[in-house]
């Protein structure tokens, strides 16, 4: 069922029913990364001797940022084990965004890292119900514990407005009840002109909250950095970078880009606007190319004063 508008949506409420925080509280703004296990963070030496192991990584980043999103889920689907083991190496409060497996996004999926007898047709429903279910096992010790931030949808640069992706989009709405999500969109024609609004509309009657995006604005994909506020429980920032190569280059050549001062304090009025407006904001710096993201993070709590 759809709910245009709503005051209070089910996604902001708890198990007994009461509304998931208040808009006259104070909000919390977490800063973090994108990943903590990507190879060139971990061979950056940003990580001190003897704690470059899983655990000494995980546990080095904690005590520096409250957030990180996992992108490990997007190549493959989560285990259970690790879930378990990323809430005990954590503290209290620490939280993660997890990004959605790329087979439940629309995109490309080797079928290498797909379970086995999976049946011939990986897109069909048979094949979905297995692979939602393994998802959702994968997330329930984070969920269980209290450390899910959020599950990230991020769509495929042509999954364009249209019926096809508003049924897409129900579906997910329906396989993630209870769940809190936050959506992307890759093809700039969502948050374009006056389709802004019904791209908000779409998404708050989903109770989905909305990622804001900051990337390179001269390129004919440019996602312009639109900052709906779509779910009262949390807001989402993902910083990209501002590289030329986005969309062409190798992986370093797309994200390589170190923000400057002047770069990260465009948004400081923009996260404050989505703090006054969300009970709790999630900015995400995705220049996964050495030890950037965790530097830009870094500069950024300083200039939030966090």
């Amino acid at each position: 069922m759809r709910h245009t508008r709503p005051d209070v949506h089910p996604r902001d409420l708890g198990e007994n029913g009461a509304r998931r925080g208040n808009r006259h509280a104070m909000s919390e703004i977490l800063v973090g990364a994108c990943s903590w296990t990507d190879r060139a963070l971990v061979s950056s030496g940003w990580y001190p001797t003897g704690r470059r192991d899983a655990e000494g990584r995980l546990r080095h980043y904690a005590e520096r940022f409250p957030v990180v999103e996992v992108d490990a889920s997007y190549y493959a689907l989560p285990g259970e084990r690790n879930g378990r083991l990323w809430a005990e190496r954590t503290p209290d409060g620490f939280v993660f965004d997890v990004k959605a497996f790329s087979l439940l996004t629309g995109h490309p999926t080797r079928s290498a890292v797909l379970p086995p007898g999976l049946p011939a047709d990986v897109r069909g429903p048979k094949a979905l119900d297995e692979v939602w279910r393994r998802f959702t096992d994968g997330i329930r010790p984070l969920r269980e514990a209290g450390r899910l931030g959020a599950v990230l949808f991020q769509f495929p640069p042509w999954f364009r407005p249209g019926e096809r992706a508003h049924a897409f989009l129900a579906q997910c709405a329906e396989r993630t009840a209870g769940w809190p999500v936050c959506v992307e969109f890759r093809h700039p024609d969502w948050w374009r002109g006056e389709r802004e609004h019904t791209t908000a509309d779409l998404l708050r009657s989903y109770g989905f909250a909305t990622v804001a995006v900051d990337m390179e604005q001269s390129l004919p994909s440019a996602v312009p950095p639109v900052t709906p506020v779509t779910c009262g429980r949390l807001a989402v920032v993902r910083l990209h970078g501002r590289s030329r190569a986005w969309g062409s280059g190798s992986k370093e050549d797309r994200f390589r880009h170190e923000y400057t001062d002047g770069e990260l304090r465009e948004w400081i009025p923009r996260v404050h606007a989505l703090a006054r407006r969300a009970q709790r904001v999630h900015v995400l710096f995705n220049t996964c190319c050495g030890a950037s993201a965790v530097r830009a993070a870094e500069r950024m709590r300083a200039l939030l004063g966090h």
